[in-house]
């Protein structure tokens, strides 16, 4: 058996290797593991494997993240991209199975289920296939002829594989990682934010203890009367030791702010992805833009306030420590607690105060915008001497907050830290009169001090919290939306066939091609208690249909395409993709099966390469397939002499940044972009309202001949 053979899984056994990279890797527990599917039958096409190994990583709870690389980046993809599956070349596909990496091996799942280690360089070759076959003798040869030493030679090698290799695009394989819309503790725990923030912890502690102990050391060698040398040794070998503890304290004080923000944007992102259009569109761009400004706000006032508060509560513990071994024993610790209480008291008052501030900050930053993209219309009709009637009152407004929110941050910051130490030194002053020990006072002063520097730590952390809070409030519609599955677990999406080819349309036993769109009354209306845009609509479209919808304006062509899009929800009716409904069939794999070129005051075009443009929608980066294809559809539908022009082909960096294209180009560009990625059916709504009679006649032609199902939306 070769070391292929015995390391690599038939792709028809992915759903096994997935399951058990998801369970080896801590992705998912046994419990939440199950079958997969079913086994994908031989001589599946590429591009329906890649969307078959996506469908059994959501139905584990994951998301296979396609990768495709050049050789001289595969030593970073093994190193730090486990969990993978990697696609051997070789005639019939298989995959490696990589866990993760230790040192100068990775470890990668058997067939058999043992965990095995292998040399990158093996794994490397293993990759790259017969392509490394031919260069491997060459470079033992080079290494030969300069004399490399042994222990030089993996190194060398190494590089010289990758200089050989570099401009070969290898197989693309799937980086296993947890979607962003899951759970947060998964999130959590899979970055490892809970392990980091214990240790950071553990870290600060010991930090605090050998600094409390070093101090403790010195003020009792001087006051005890005991100035030898090995006491000052001792006390300084603690202060040595303090150095690796802050070096591991920092490391960690990044690795958590650099994991944590990471996973916070991604989540993010996820969430603006998934809102629904009539959430995005019910918003004005003020609102849009204030989340945004706010996300930005919760990132750095959780992470700066959270480390603060943590810290600062590790010194607050070791203060309550200190003090209880001081003059006054417990009552120190009282009176810290109470302070602690009235801190928090105060914060509470400067929570409600920010809040304030800030929903008025926001909604001047809104009506600002609103009124920026509406000057001409206020010109128009509203007096000029009303023009600034509502800023001013805002203003007014503003102001008053701002003064009241100044003034609890000024008693948080100066009254709760300062106040304790007058507290601390009047509760101080009965043991002085007692006659304790010098060595007891000094430590109850040391243990204020401690924590007058922890409550000043802690007012710090706990107003950014704060304000992280506030900003929470607008974030988190972003935050819950990326929650939302794209894809039921019950689903029955392995029984939902893949589309069959335009030119042997798929038939039922009567032999009439079946339905692939069914509505049945359907209704909708964009609020609730508005008039019905649509009503009692009914509709069947089979597979090879070409059909014509017409209406005057409003009449509600448009909303009917997006009902059968998925981009809206019916308010009454059934609407079935090939027998099954949204829900079942999820609403990507539904979005992806029926696509529309929307009207042209809703599509754009993306500042980014004319390529990026049209196979936005297919998958990135491309194959040399699509970018063939991406041309022969713009040649098609008449945009050949657009392509002959630019410098850079479909390279050409086009929108606003980029070339600027017609009116009657950009339409063109959406037609194909809308054909290119490979759907079942598809809607145009208005897409040929811009073309000439010469233009219209060869875009209509590539559209017949291209789409498996078209319905085209005009007016009479």
């Amino acid at each position: 058996m070769t070391k292929s053979e015995e390391l690599a899984w038939p792709i028809a056994a992915a759903p096994e290797a997935l399951e058990g990279l998801a369970l080896r890797s801590g992705l998912a527990r046994r419990s939440e593991a199950g079958p997969a599917g079913p086994d994908l039958a031989p001589g599946e096409p590429k591009r329906a494997a890649a969307d078959w190994i996506d469908l059994v990583a959501r139905r584990l709870g994951l998301e296979a993240e396609p990768v495709d690389t050049s050789a001289a980046d595969l030593g970073a993809i093994l190193r730090d991209g486990g969990p993978a599956l990697l696609r051997l070349p070789s005639s019939e596909p298989r995959l490696l199975a990589l866990l993760d990496a230790r040192g100068s091996q990775v470890r990668v799942l058997a067939p058999d289920g043992a965990v095995r280690r292998i040399e990158i360089a093996t794994a490397l070759a293993l990759l790259a296939g017969d392509g490394d076959a031919s260069s491997r003798a060459e470079i033992e040869a080079v290494l030969d002829a300069a004399a490399v030493p042994r222990r030089r030679r993996r190194r060398c090698r190494l590089a010289l594989q990758r200089e050989a290799l570099e401009s070969r695009r290898l197989e693309p394989g799937w980086l296993l990682r947890l979607p962003a819309g899951a759970g947060a503790r998964r999130q959590v725990l899979a970055v490892g934010l809970g392990r980091r923030l214990l240790l950071l912890a553990a870290a600060h502690a010991a930090q605090y203890v050998l600094w409390i102990l070093s101090w403790w050391l010195l003020g009792w060698a001087v006051l005890e009367g005991r100035m030898e040398r090995g006491w000052f040794a001792a006390w300084a070998l603690l202060l040595l030791t303090l150095v690796p503890c802050r070096l591991l304290v920092t490391w960690l004080q990044g690795a958590v702010a650099v994991r944590g923000g990471a996973w916070l944007k991604q989540r993010l992102l996820q969430g603006v992805l998934r809102l629904e259009p009539e959430e995005v569109r019910h918003q004005g761009i003020g609102q849009l833009l204030g989340r945004i400004v706010e996300s930005e706000a919760v990132e750095s006032l959780a992470l700066s306030g959270g480390l603060l508060s943590l810290v600062a509560s590790i010194e607050l513990v070791l203060a309550s420590v200190v003090l209880a071994t001081g003059a006054t024993g417990s009552l120190h610790v009282v009176l810290l607690i109470a302070w602690i209480v009235l801190t928090a008291v105060s914060i509470g008052v400067y929570l409600a105060r920010r809040r304030d501030w800030t929903d008025a900050r926001l909604a001047m930053t809104h009506d600002l915008i609103e009124d920026i993209l509406g000057h001409r219309t206020r010109l128009a009709q509203q007096p000029p001497d009303r023009w600034h009637e509502r800023d001013d009152f805002a203003l007014a407004r503003y102001l008053d907050l701002s003064g009241a929110m100044d003034a609890a941050t000024t008693r948080l910051a100066t009254v709760m830290t300062r106040g304790w130490l007058v507290l601390a030194v009047a509760g101080l002053a009965p043991s002085l009169f007692r006659g304790h020990s010098p060595a007891a006072v000094a430590v109850c002063i040391g243990g204020t001090l401690l924590a007058y520097r922890a409550l000043r730590k802690l007012v710090a952390g706990l107003s950014h919290l704060a304000g992280a809070a506030i900003a929470w409030k607008r974030v988190e519609p972003l935050f819950e939306a990326a929650g939302r599955s794209s894809i039921d677990p019950s689903s029955v999406a392995f029984a939902f066939p893949s589309a069959a080819p335009a030119e042997e349309p798929a038939t039922s036993s009567a032999g009439a091609a079946e339905p692939i769109l069914e509505a049945h009354d359907l209704s909708f209306r964009f609020r609730p208690g508005g008039e019905s845009v649509l009503r009692g609509c009914s509709l069947q479209v089979r597979r090879g249909d070409r059909l014509l919808v017409e209406g005057h304006s409003g009449s509600g062509k448009s909303t009917l395409a997006s009902l059968l899009t998925g981009l809206r929800n019916p308010e009454a009716g059934v609407l079935l993709l090939r027998g099954l409904d949204r829900r079942t069939v999820g609403t990507e794999a539904w979005r992806r099966r029926v696509v529309s070129a929307p009207q042209f005051h809703e599509n754009h075009v993306l500042t980014e390469t004319l390529a990026f443009n049209l196979l936005m929608g297919r998958g990135w980066p491309p194959r040399a397939a699509d970018v063939r294809e991406a041309d022969e559809v713009c040649r098609e539908l008449g945009l050949g002499d657009l392509l002959d022009r630019m410098p850079a082909g479909l390279l050409q960096m086009v929108g606003d940044g980029g070339w600027q294209l017609s009116h009657g180009e950009r339409s063109r560009l959406y037609i194909a972009r809308t054909l290119l990625q490979g759907s079942e059916a598809v809607i145009l709504d208005e897409s040929f309202g811009a073309l000439d009679p010469e233009s219209l006649e060869r875009a209509m032609r590539c559209v017949i001949e291209r789409a498996p199902t078209l319905l085209v939306i005009a007016h009479p």
